[in-house]
């Protein structure tokens, strides 16, 4: 885990993609900064969640930058599929060696898949926090909420606006 770990961050830091690795969720191209990776084709919340709509579906998880600032993830508790999400609402949390946090849903709906992956390997939300990192998949119930969240460009602009401040 500690050598994923180092070379996750090794890859990140140096800007190596995993591009030639691709997924469902594999976006056409990523802007990168040393303190984060952001997906262009994803929205983002001011809580550092991210959320990829496709079709019926949304795709939920914690950013690149919330996930580096966390450090190494120890721990999820994710809710059952059949349950709802409210926009801003707390669906879970995410424990790591430095602290535990909520997670926040950027939207609301209805969730319809729970990534099951990451009660036994939640350390996929470090090495992979956009694609096996993934924590709910909703069905969403008011999708006009996705024009209140940043794009790529306004999340990276508050992410160094937040760091600074800091």
């Amino acid at each position: 885990m500690a050598l994923r770990m180092w070379a996750s961050s090794t890859a990140n830091a140096l800007r190596i993609s995993s591009a030639s690795f691709k997924s469902p969720l594999s976006p056409a191209f990523s802007l990168s900064r040393c303190f984060s990776t952001v997906l262009d084709g994803f929205k983002y919340a001011s809580s550092h969640e991210w959320v990829k709509h496709e079709g019926p579906v949304a795709t939920i998880g914690i950013t690149h930058h919330a996930q580096d600032h966390l450090g190494e993830v120890v721990f999820v508790e994710l809710p059952e599929a059949g349950g709802s999400v409210k926009q801003g609402g707390s669906f879970g949390a995410v424990e790591s060696v430095k602290a535990t946090s909520d997670i926040n849903s950027p939207i609301s709906g209805e969730i319809v898949e729970v990534n099951t992956k990451l009660s036994e390997s939640p350390g996929l939300i470090n090495s992979s926090p956009y694609e096996g990192g993934w924590m709910i998949k909703v069905k969403p119930s008011s999708p006009s909420e996705l024009e209140s969240l940043m794009g790529p460009k306004e999340y990276i602009k508050f992410c160094e606006e937040e760091d600074a401040a800091h």
